[in-house]
C-alpha cells in the first residue's frame, strides 16, 4: 500500500502519467502540449559564434502555432539563421524518479509545425531534408558553451545535421512538411533511444536539429511525448 501510494504521489510531483504493466516492468509517460507554458523544457543554441551572436538572429519561446495552423494552440517555437553551417537548435528537459543505474528505453513522438517544403532547394542544402531532427537521451544536462574561440559548442555528442547519428543523439528525420509549399504543416517524427540512469535516477531528453540549410529555421513544437520502458 505504501509502495502504491508512493508511485502516484511521485507521478503528480513530476507531471507525468506512471502506468504499471502486467509484470514488474515499469514505466513513465512524459507529455506536453505546452499549453501552460514551457512546462520543464529549456531551449538552447549551439555551433554558432559568441563574436557575432547577433546575426544568428536567435529565438525561442512559448507562442500560438502560425497560420493556416490553429493559432488557439501553443507550442514551443525556436528559430535561427545558420550562418555556420552548422547550427543546432535544441530542447531539454531533466526527469527524475526512475531507479537509479537502470537502462530506460525511451520512446519518443513529436509533433511539430514546419514551413520547410520537400524537395526544396537552398544554400548549402534544402530547408527540410538537410535540417537532421535528433532524439537522446543522457545523464549529463546538455549544455552549449563556448571554447577558446567564443565559438558555441555541445558538451554531449549530439548529431550532425541530417544524417549522422552521435552516442548521446541519433537521427530520426528531418523537418521537410511533405507538401509542395513553403506552408506551416504538422509534421510527426517518432523514434527510440536507450540510456541508462546515473545514481539518483535522473535522465535528461534532448530534441533538436542540426542545420546543413544556410538560412533561417523556424519550428514550433506543438506536442511531445516520452515513453520511458525499464530494459
Amino acid at each position: 500500500m505504501r509502495r502504491l501510494l508512493f508511485n502516484t504521489v511521485t507521478c503528480l510531483l513530476f507531471f507525468t502519467a506512471c502506468e504499471k504493466d502486467e509484470g514488474s516492468d515499469q514505466s513513465m509517460t512524459l507529455y506536453s502540449d505546452f499549453s501552460d507554458g514551457k512546462d520543464g523544457w529549456q531551449a538552447g543554441f549551439s555551433e554558432y559564434s559568441g563574436e557575432n551572436a547577433e546575426s544568428y538572429e536567435l529565438a525561442e519561446g512559448i507562442a500560438p502555432l502560425p497560420p493556416p495552423l490553429d493559432e488557439t494552440k501553443m507550442a514551443y517555437r525556436i528559430s535561427g539563421m545558420n550562418r555556420s553551417d552548422d547550427l543546432f537548435m535544441y530542447l531539454t528537459k531533466r526527469v527524475q524518479g526512475l531507479e537509479p543505474n537502470v537502462t530506460y528505453k525511451g520512446k519518443f513522438t513529436l509533433q511539430i509545425a514546419s514551413d520547410a517544403k520537400s524537395g526544396g532547394v537552398g544554400a548549402g542544402g534544402a530547408p527540410g531534408e538537410s535540417v537532421g531532427l535528433g532524439i537522446g537521451l543522457t545523464v549529463d544536462q546538455p549544455l552549449s558553451a563556448p571554447d577558446e574561440d567564443n565559438f558555441y559548442r555541445m558538451n554531449i555528442d549530439k548529431i550532425q545535421q541530417c544524417c549522422t547519428d552521435g552516442t548521446d543523439m541519433k537521427v530520426i528525420g528531418d523537418v521537410s512538411n511533405g507538401t509542395d509549399d513553403y506552408v506551416y504543416t504538422l509534421i510527426e517524427r517518432t523514434g527510440e533511444f536507450s540510456a541508462t540512469t546515473d545514481h539518483q535516477g535522473v535522465l535528461w531528453i534532448i530534441i533538436g536539429t542540426d542545420s546543413g540549410y544556410e538560412g533561417k529555421t523556424t519550428l514550433y513544437y506543438s506536442d511531445i511525448e516520452i515513453i520511458l520502458e525499464k530494459t
